[in-house]
């Protein structure tokens, strides 16, 4: 049935890029257990390439771009600033480097692309009428620099002793598994703060801003209002209770701050000299960008599975989505019938 109906799926994305199997629950979250199955996935799926790429990077940015202990022991403008230009630095080599390959270059066309339309160079809705200078403001300006304090101030703490240090010599194993739970709690996180975001008052305040990229780019991913990155970043406050090694602190905001980079590419793969191929974008995101109210969360803790807004990208959920939709509809019209007033939506696709 998924071949006969692909194109049906297709259209409802412009036309793009459709995997060819629909999105499913990790097999971490099986049963009964399927535990080869899910180490493949923690492996392949989680950690390859990107996780282990964000995990290098935390540990380069914390032997090499980052003041001493001794500095940060004092709060100052001096090496926060340092903290900003490093983060601002990675952030822009890898979605400048995923917006100039595939956007600017345009090194393999359309392929593997789930939007067939290009980012916006002429809108209003835009800082300066253009989709990714308006996003490269807002990530670098708004969300290096939130991102940025919140990690400076939690350096001075371990700086200052006002948080416990775990050394990586005293507990491997224990810090091993806590960089790899920082892609769970981060997801984790993400979803609770996500679907508050979505309330209609929060909406229309702060993440309305991030939702108009309906097709979004590497620039989207943290292209946030301030109020917003000020939520999104209070992910950084877990290590505040629960003691770690600094470059689980870095490795927490480069996935927070980088991640979304990758998943926002717009990209399925990103192809590398015609034959290598990357996994790059999130079609699970793409279509919480496209339907607004489904998919708040991410894979890696699916908690959309058990709240009912998954969506695995096929025809039926695409149906699904309009039937409760065309459900809300008549709700809202039989209380304004019944002068109780409509349900309240955000840019007309519900909350």
């Amino acid at each position: 049935m998924w071949g006969v109906v692909m194109s049906e799926v297709s259209a409802a994305t412009q036309d793009g890029y459709q995997p060819p199997n629909p999105i499913e629950v990790p097999p971490l979250y099986s049963w009964p257990l399927r535990p080869l199955a899910t180490l493949r996935w923690i492996f392949t799926g989680l950690l390859f390439p990107w996780g282990l790429i964000f995990i290098g990077m935390a540990v380069v940015a914390w032997n090499y771009l980052t003041p001493s202990m001794d500095r940060m022991a004092t709060l100052e403008l001096d090496w926060m600033a340092l903290i900003w230009l490093r983060n601002a630095a990675l952030l822009t080599l890898v979605a400048g480097g995923l917006h100039w390959w595939l956007y600017i270059r345009r090194s393999q066309g359309q392929e593997y692309k789930y939007n067939t339309r290009w980012q916006t160079t002429n809108s209003r809705k835009f800082l300066w009428g253009n989709q990714t200078w308006d996003n490269m403001f807002w990530s670098l300006v708004s969300g290096c620099t939130i991102w940025s304090l919140y990690e400076s101030l939690t350096l001075w703490a371990y700086a200052t002793d006002l948080i416990p240090r775990v050394e990586w010599s005293d507990a491997p194993i224990y810090l091993a598994v806590m960089t790899i739970g920082v892609i769970f709690w981060s997801t984790f996180h993400f979803y609770l703060v996500h679907r508050a975001l979505h309330w209609p008052r929060l909406y229309r305040v702060a993440h309305e801003l991030h939702h108009r990229n309906a097709n979004p780019g590497p620039w989207s991913g943290i292209s946030m209002h301030p109020l917003e990155h000020i939520i999104y970043f209070t992910v950084l406050f877990l290590w505040w209770v629960v003691p770690v090694h600094p470059v689980i602190v870095l490795l927490t905001g480069i996935y927070q701050g980088i991640s979304p980079a990758v998943s926002h590419s717009g990209f399925d793969q990103v192809v590398l000299w015609g034959r290598i191929q990357v996994k790059a974008g999130d079609l699970f995101h793409q279509l919480h960008h496209k339907y607004f109210e489904v998919n708040y969360g991410n894979t890696p803790t699916p908690l959309d599975k058990v709240f009912g807004s998954w969506h695995d990208g096929t025809p039926e959920a695409v149906m699904a989505l309009k039937d409760r939709r065309q459900a809300q509809r008549i709700l809202r019209e039989s209380r304004n019938n019944h002068g109780e007033g409509a349900a309240p939506t955000t840019n007309g696709k519900g909350v």
